[in-house]
């Protein structure tokens, strides 16, 4: 079988048995000899299928049951391939659909303000009320769905999150009286943190109902009322002038066209004292197709762009990069929280949505756990300024 023969050049390290759909099977490395993985295919097509678009078609013959893995938990299967593939592709065919499909999500994908609502509410509004129950469920009790920084004496998703925004704090120069816009501000929970803690006043936009309901209730508990406010607007439509601005986990859902109006438009928001921060997931290599799996299923209209996509719209715009930092080894672990606390409520998740959903998410968080881990994906936080007078001589100011 020609995909047997593809795996055996990609497996270094361990291996797996894999079974067609007529039980024969292909020793692949090589695997454990008492409890080997095995992975069996039950539909025939997919010898074919996987060979010219893996990264759309494993998961979805996973979530269908046409693929079987035993011996090993998806999670497990996931983050041996991938370590084993890298940063590679499957095939020839593999690598050429994924670009044609890149050359046409660029053509075709428009992040107008309707359409960019729409993609928003898929993922952030799904199942409406309950959608809430699944981020409660996962998330941790800081609510935050971006990236955690995990120092070497972390020990739970709590901490690193707090991490992260005591970094963003200190990376921002944050202090009372400042006046800031959280833009795509999530479940409020940033924007409380960092108000309570430095007395500033931050402004959050999202284009999420349910996130905002969240966002003014967490705020109203907490009587920061009066220091935190929350509108469902996009950024386009803002304005006013702030001191600071920063932007987390919102730039995914950019479309690639409108890089040059978000740098334009952050611009123009930022006093000329300012500084912005924007923190982003990315890819470490040159620009690439986004994954038509998590593009359909999971992120509609999601992007994670190349620093170069980035970086040539910062230049137009009139932005000063003031320091640019990478975050790696640490969405992995992020994810794998995630996944831990998924899954320990999956009975709850399935009654609340179905079987097919909860194989959907938990290959959602292993596959992107992996790829953070072994393959091309990391965070960059890039720090923007208007002119040289606000920026920094020294990283100094973070760390101590």
């Amino acid at each position: 079988m020609l995909l047997a023969r593809v795996l055996s050049k990609i497996y270094k390290e361990d291996g797996i048995i894999l079974q067609d759909e007529k039980n024969v099977k292909y020793v692949i490395g090589k695997p454990n000899s008492e409890k080997p993985v095995t992975v069996k295919l039950l539909n025939k097509k997919l010898k074919y299928l996987l060979l010219v678009e893996p990264e759309y078609y494993f998961p979805e013959a996973f979530i269908n049951e046409e693929i079987i893995i035993e011996n090993a938990t998806l999670h497990e299967f996931l983050m041996v391939f991938v370590k084993n593939l890298g940063r590679g592709e499957i095939t020839f065919y593999s690598d050429l659909v994924k670009k044609m499909f890149g050359v046409w999500r660029y053509i075709s994908n428009f992040n107008t303000k309707s359409k960019s609502k729409q993609q928003i509410s898929s993922h952030y509004d799904l199942g409406g009320k309950k959608g809430i129950k699944l981020y409660t469920n996962m998330l941790c009790s800081n609510m935050q769905y971006s990236c955690a920084i995990w120092k070497d004496d972390t020990k739970t998703l709590e901490e690193a999150q707090i991490n992260k925004l005591n970094h963003i704090i200190k990376k921002l120069k944050i202090k009372k009286g400042d006046k800031i816009l959280d833009i795509g501000c999530g479940f409020g929970t940033a924007a409380a943190y960092i108000a309570k803690q430095t007395g500033c006043e931050v402004t959050g936009i999202t284009l999420s109902k349910n996130q905002l309901d969240y966002a003014v209730q967490n705020a109203k508990e907490l009587n920061l009322d009066n220091q935190v406010s929350f509108e469902l607007k996009d950024y386009r439509d803002m304005g006013g002038k702030f001191d600071k601005l920063y932007s987390i986990g919102m730039f995914e859902h950019t479309s690639l066209k409108y890089y040059n109006t978000f740098f334009k438009k952050t611009y123009d928001l930022l006093k000329d004292n300012g500084t912005f921060l924007l923190h982003t997931i990315g890819v470490v290599g040159p620009p690439s197709a986004p994954y038509r799996w998590i593009g359909t299923r999971i992120f509609p209209g999601g992007r994670c762009p190349s620093y170069s996509q980035i970086i040539k719209p910062i230049e137009k715009s009139g932005f000063i990069v003031n320091d640019c930092e990478t975050l790696i080894k640490h969405y992995d672990l992020t994810l794998e929280a995630w996944r831990e606390r998924f899954l320990a409520k999956r009975a709850e998740m399935k009654d609340l949505f179905d079987e097919k959903f909860c194989k959907m998410w938990e290959f959602y968080l292993s596959s992107t756990s992996a790829a953070f881990r072994y393959r091309d994906l990391l965070v960059f936080q890039i720090q923007l300024v208007k002119n040289f007078s606000t920026a920094s001589r020294t990283r100094d100011y973070i760390y101590n």
